[in-house]
């Protein structure tokens, strides 16, 4: 699975790594200038530039709920 989330603050990002590091299952964060880092690496998220949305893919589908708030794709907006 797929969401599009904007995170703004970096509670935002330390809120996002605490959910992903709860999740038994590997979460990837991609940018749309092509830079990808493991949801779980607090390096990996640091390095990544928010100014954009950003696509997280899991197959983990209670942590993709939890995106909700974050959430800029359509399966957030029609709810």
């Amino acid at each position: 699975m797929i969401r599009e989330i904007m995170l703004y603050t970096s509670n935002d990002l330390r809120d996002f790594m605490h959910l992903a590091c709860s999740s038994p299952m590997d979460i990837g964060v991609h940018t749309v200038d092509n830079q990808i880092a493991d949801g779980k690496s607090v390096l990996g998220l640091m390095a990544i530039d928010y100014k954009k949305p950003v696509k997280v893919v899991s197959d983990d589908e209670k942590f993709m709920k939890q995106l909700d708030r974050w959430a800029v794709d359509k399966e957030s907006k029609e709810k």
